[in-house]
Formats: C-alpha cells, sequence, structure tokens
C-alpha cells in the first residue's frame, strides 16, 4: 500500500494543479490535497504523463499551474445576465 501525502493546495506542484488529472482527494474547507506518493497523472496543458509531486513552475519549465480553489459563484445584476 502506497504512503499517503498531505499538501497544501496552495504549494504550486502538480497534484494541486487544476490542470492534472492524477487521482487525488481534494478538501475545499481545508485547503488541502491527498495524493499517494508514487501518484502519476496527465497535465492537461502540456499533454504529458506528470508526477504529482513535479515542480514545473520553476525555472525554464514555466506551466499554466492553476489553483484548485471553486470557481466563484456569479453575483446577481452582473453584466451576464439576460434580460
Amino acid at each position: 500500500m502506497a504512503e499517503k501525502l498531505i499538501i497544501p493546495a496552495e504549494l504550486k506542484i502538480c497534484a494541486t494543479c487544476s490542470y492534472w488529472d492524477g487521482l487525488r482527494k481534494v478538501d475545499p474547507e481545508l485547503r488541502l490535497v491527498v495524493i499517494d506518493e508514487c501518484a502519476e497523472g496527465e497535465c492537461l496543458v502540456k499533454c504529458a504523463c506528470r508526477r504529482g509531486l513535479n515542480n514545473e513552475g520553476t525555472g525554464e519549465h514555466n506551466c499554466l499551474w492553476e489553483h484548485l480553489a471553486p470557481d466563484a459563484e456569479p453575483t446577481q445584476g452582473s453584466d451576464n445576465d439576460d434580460q
């Protein structure tokens, strides 16, 4: 059985990116991500297999890391409302 890792959602690694499709559990209230130590998934931006612990956001390998936080609910009276 693989060891589980508990990671703060703010940490910029593949497992905490919304573009990574690997197996993970997300606790939005505590802002934590739980993955297996050896978790792998596909980066939907680069179309390549990446380990959950990869840190692609530094150096010359810049990526489009996007936070896992849910989108904000639209407010009433916004410009997008049909009238």
